[in-house]
């Protein structure tokens, strides 16, 4: 809705757009690609012939902006031909959101899917075990002993590490759902251990589905930013695409190293314990005691590798791949590499992860 309500706000307000006028200079330094000296005539044609495509309303207006400037000795900042293409992008980029949204709520429902029989495990458990509660001891624990490094600095540091590369390999073993679900249960609903916390974390997804769906205005704003530095020379469309990349470790990290931390608390204030062990989730273990922060980046990230997709896409369908626009073959090929990466680890492991870590 945000994506069409902009182009109307384009179409409405492009007679005050072609109005803006820049120093001739700025054209020259702010171009994505080498500026080509064009014959005067040749150049008159071109555009005339660019005009002749919108309509006869859209040359009478786009005239009258061009001359104005013309009169300030300056030229305009975007012509009709601009605001025609940047019409084209809003729509490319709309069908790109859409389809990597729906990959994204496919790809984490897929992920948690392989937890419904860790559910099943875990009541079937909970069931059976009626008995005499026996005396765990916290260090022989699986899930301190996978998680829980030591308390030194080495250790801490080590810590880190071990939740930088576990967001790759195992985001969320069955120990960790195991005991996050005994914990979520103890805090919510210590009475009914056949709680169906499965069904919950699908639930917990789709909320989380409906926000980083969405296109807010920061986001638009850091697209203004992005197309004002797309400066020839820059190379600013590929070194952009690390933002998020960096950004999804940082994020992944953080998520993992909360479990690192819930595994550190039991293990400093218990050596044993009767039953089975039980964690106390705490927000003081984000980021400014703040879990939502994890899930703003997550809905950066998505959108910010969306965007460069269609951007890329809207460059092939408009210029062509051979345009000076798209850049070299060995900035293309990372740039694609890399987005196809963050869509992937993102939606997989990293928002099912904060679902979890965040209950």
């Amino acid at each position: 809705m945000l994506l069409g309500f902009i182009s109307l706000l384009l179409t409405v307000c492009q007679g005050m757009i072609q109005e803006i006028c820049i120093p001739p200079d700025w054209r020259i330094h702010m171009l994505p690609c080498k500026r080509q000296e064009v014959a005067p005539a040749k150049e008159h044609l071109v555009a005339t012939q660019i005009i002749g495509r919108i309509g006869r309303r859209l040359l009478s207006k786009g005239a009258t902006g061009a001359e104005t400037c013309r009169q300030k000795g300056k030229i305009q900042l975007m012509s009709l031909e601009s605001v025609h293409q940047l019409h084209v992008f809003i729509f490319v980029l709309a069908i790109t959101h859409v389809v990597f949204s729906a990959l994204t709520m496919l790809l984490g429902g897929a992920k948690m899917h392989q937890w419904k029989q860790w559910e099943e495990d875990a009541i079937q458990k909970d069931t059976a075990g009626n008995g005499p509660k026996k005396v765990t001891l916290v260090q022989n624990s699986e899930f301190v002993k996978e998680n829980f490094k030591g308390n030194d600095k080495y250790s801490r540091v080590l810590s880190w590490l071990h939740s930088f590369f576990k967001h790759f390999y195992g985001s969320v073993s069955k120990t960790d759902y195991s005991t996050m679900r005994l914990g979520f249960i103890m805090a919510h609903c210590p009475g009914n251990l056949k709680f169906d916390f499965h069904e919950y974390m699908l639930r917990v997804l789709e909320s989380d589905f409906k926000v980083v769906v969405g296109i807010s205005w920061y986001l638009w704003v850091f697209v203004v930013i992005f197309l004002l530095l797309n400066i020839n020379g820059w190379n600013t469309y590929f070194w952009i695409a690390f933002l998020p990349l960096i950004l999804l470790l940082a994020a992944g990290t953080k998520l993992e190293h909360v479990i690192a931390q819930l595994a550190r608390d039991v293990a400093e204030k218990h050596s044993a314990l009767e039953g089975d062990l039980i964690v106390k989730p705490s927000d003081d273990h984000f980021w400014f005691g703040r879990p939502r922060i994890v899930l703003l980046l997550i809905h950066f990230i998505l959108f910010q590798n969306a965007f460069e997709i269609a951007f890329f896409f809207w460059i092939l369908t408009t210029y062509g791949f051979n345009s000076c626009i798209m850049g070299h073959v060995g900035f293309i090929v990372p740039r694609l590499v890399i987005g196809v990466i963050i869509q992937l680890l993102c939606s997989y492991c990293t928002l099912p992860l904060y679902a979890v870590v965040t209950q």
